[in-house]
């Protein structure tokens, strides 16, 4: 299986996307027939270029004013029409459109199929949402990751006047996804960027443990004096190596909670989806005994388990940084023992039984759980 990662460390759009996926070795020529099959009055082409010395791919669309809305429905018969498009890349297509659907529909208080699409049901957005789900079969891609987002910052003009950035729906979009803001005051990420990342990629954060194949750039509009204005695609096979990752620690010292709050925020903490929580005793200042409540999370979990954090102990504050996380790889098998089924979680140095499975069986066996661990680890090593 191939991956596709995007770092997006200048920000995302449309072309840069198509330009990055061109870069790292998708068919030029088959891309532009395909598009060609929308019949929208397009002319498509790209080019080299460089971006701060680093050469990329700069994708054009050019095609006459028009100032009419589309709908959804609309937008999806142009796509199902284009007869040179196989159903896959429609259908990624309909999904990134679907994502921004609903993100103006949020938007605008309103119902999906009532949604007008302005910016992002133009020509050039309909041909860089195609174009990019296009490229993406083209290179037998079957899995995308993506970096943390640079949204940018300051204001952007759109049809409804000044907005912030990000613009509203491009925030929608990226809802509950690791982003930040770096270098010029201007948007790095477009609705339609977003859309193509939201809808399409299986996780965000670090790349994950590959061995790379190609790589492409994809040039954005304007060359930046501070940073390469380009979107990296790394495309690779997945190995069994350790994977690294980005993770968020929140943590807290708490001198004045008791030991049932603590715990029943542990439960909710991992309810909500923590990676691990562990609490640690300190000694405070003025010598107060304290702990110290520690969340190891995944980036886009970050603030909803901020708020618990707040809710449920008596902290007034906490602390969030970002650390990498190391994770062997992993797979798991069943294993059948005198007392019942168990998972083994399984990786290149060994293996070990499911606790809750243990724990289970040997509750309702009546036996120690020390023995169906045991029968667990000697089960695995029978048969395999």
């Amino acid at each position: 299986m191939k991956t596709c990662y995007f770092n997006a460390f200048s920000g995302i759009s449309g072309d840069m996307t198509v330009g990055a996926l061109i870069d790292a070795g998708a068919d030029g020529p088959a891309l532009l027939d395909g598009l060609n099959s929308l019949n929208l009055g397009a002319t498509y082409s790209y080019e080299k270029t460089k971006r701060r010395g680093i050469a990329a791919t700069k994708f054009h669309v050019d095609f006459p004013e028009q100032k009419a809305h589309r709908h959804l429905p609309h937008i999806f018969k142009i796509i199902e029409n284009a007869t040179r498009l196989s159903d896959k890349t429609k259908e990624r297509a309909q999904a990134v459109f679907h994502a921004l659907g609903l993100a103006e529909a949020k938007m605008h208080a309103q119902p999906l199929e009532r949604v007008h699409f302005h910016e992002v049901g133009a020509v050039d957005s309909i041909s860089d949402i195609v174009g990019a789900c296009y490229a993406l079969e083209l290179l037998g891609i079957d899995d995308i990751v993506c970096s943390p987002v640079n949204v940018g910052s300051g204001t952007v003009e759109t049809e409804h006047g000044t907005l912030p950035v990000p613009a509203p729906a491009t925030a929608e979009l990226l809802m509950n996804k690791p982003i930040y803001s770096q270098g010029p005051a201007m948007e790095l990420t477009t609705p339609t960027g977003a859309a193509i990342v939201s809808a399409l990629a299986s996780d965000f954060g670090a790349m994950p443990a590959m061995s790379i194949i190609a790589t492409g750039y994809g040039a954005g509009t304007k060359d930046f004096p501070m940073q390469a204005n380009v979107l990296r695609a790394v495309i690779g096979t997945r190995t069994g190596a350790v994977e690294s990752t980005t993770v968020s620690v929140l943590e807290a010292n708490i001198d004045d909670s008791t030991p049932q709050i603590l715990g029943y925020a542990m439960d909710r903490l991992f309810a909500a989806g923590a990676l691990d929580v562990t609490i640690q005793p300190l000694l405070m200042k003025k010598n107060r005994p304290g702990s110290l409540l520690s969340v190891i999370a995944r980036p886009q979990d970050q603030e909803p388990l901020a708020k618990i954090i707040l809710e449920e102990t008596t902290t007034l504050g906490l602390r969030i940084y970002t650390a990498e996380r190391r994770v062997q790889s992993r797979s798991e098998i069943t294993v059948e023992t005198p007392y019942g089924s168990v998972k083994m979680k399984v990786t290149p140095l060994g293996a070990s039984p499911e606790y809750d499975d243990c724990r289970a069986l040997a509750a309702a066996q009546n036996v120690p759980l020390k023995t169906v661990l045991a029968a667990a680890q000697f089960a695995y090593l029978k048969e395999f």
